[in-house]
């Protein structure tokens, strides 16, 4: 991906058996008594951050002065956005899964058609969104490429969306079979894919293989894979559903499970529920956080442990990667 403009956050991203969680650096104040917040979580496939940056400052989202955090807590248990996504449901006719696959067909297709691609045609926090993502495609493309070629080896991107990680492994010779919950996703990533991966291509060197791309949930998926990735998708689901998502991905894998969720942390929760009083003019879809223990604790149920683990973080962007491999024996 293309950048059209320096950010003024860094990446940070660590690859360690350490489960302990890295917190970005913030700016120290000089009143002991109040903090700065600055930064929110990976709200990317879920809220529309922009809406809030219109309302407050961009670079810092909230400097909130220690006194105010009972107050601002009073002020979120006053705000209804479950209200709202409860008519946002009502009017798909279902719950969680199909307000995704309304928003992603619709308006959420075409604001991260333009995060995930090259336009300039995009806010200082969509840029930025931007760098989150591809820093976290490229951290799996250093997974799957460190121990080894990927000429042949079949790979599983659960929630392709438009192709983003698709691609570069059909580049690297990989057997690629990709799904998404969005028919006008996939619609795009084939696209994309028949472009970049064949487009202009001379004779001398070999063809790579068209990544297959299905419209599918992730609880549709089926068959046995070597590798299995699905990343930013397990914002959209609570953790009951997202421990059984979680066993399921780690059926189809063989023996590679890559996963990226929205990490749950007290104030990373707090700045969701701001973002929430803040929805737009666009409808979103509801975001879920995830304890790094919670999804540790349903890989070891489905007898798989973690093996790698990072956090990549931009000022709008923060997203726990970890790589799961199964338990000796299973």
């Amino acid at each position: 991906m293309a950048f059209s403009s320096p950010l003024f956050s860094p990446v940070s991203f660590t690859l360690n058996p350490n489960p302990q969680l890295h917190h970005p650096k913030c700016t120290k104040p000089n009143n002991r008594r109040s903090f700065s917040v600055c930064a929110i979580p990976p709200l990317s496939t879920a809220t529309d951050i922009s809406a809030v940056t219109g309302t407050l400052d961009g670079t810092t989202i909230a400097v909130l002065g220690g006194s105010s955090v009972a107050a601002l807590a009073a002020i979120l248990s006053l705000a209804d956005p479950e209200r709202r996504r409860q008519l946002q449901a009502e009017e798909v006719g279902g719950g969680d899964k199909e307000v995704v696959r309304e928003y992603f067909n619709n308006n959420g297709f075409q604001r991260w058609k333009k995060i995930y691609g090259d336009t300039d045609d995009v806010n200082k926090v969509q840029l930025d969104i931007r760098l989150g993502h591809s820093k976290t495609v490229e951290n799996v493309m250093k997974m799957l490429t460190e121990e080894g070629s990927l000429q042949g080896v079949t790979v599983c991107d659960a929630g392709c969306g438009t192709g983003c990680l698709s691609i570069p492994l059909a580049k690297e010779g990989a057997i690629v079979s990709a799904s998404d919950i969005s028919a006008s996703m996939v619609a795009e990533a084939q696209k994309q894919a028949q472009e970049e991966l064949f487009e202009g291509k001379d004779d001398q060197s070999p063809a790579p293989v068209m990544p297959k791309f299905e419209v599918k949930d992730l609880e549709s998926l089926d068959g046995k894979y070597d590798t299995v990735v699905c990343l930013d998708v397990m914002i959209h689901y609570p953790q009951s559903k997202a421990d059984g998502m979680i066993a399921h991905l780690a059926s189809l894998a063989e023996n590679r499970l890559i996963l990226s969720f929205a990490p749950k942390t007290f104030y990373y929760d707090l700045l969701k529920r701001i973002g929430e009083l803040f929805p737009g003019p666009s409808k979103a879809t509801r975001a879920y956080l995830h304890a790094e223990a919670d999804v540790e604790r349903a890989l070891q149920k489905a007898g798989w442990k973690i093996k790698k683990r990072g956090l990549i973080a931009t000022q709008f962007y923060f997203a726990k990667l970890i790589e799961a491999v199964p338990l000796k024996g299973k």
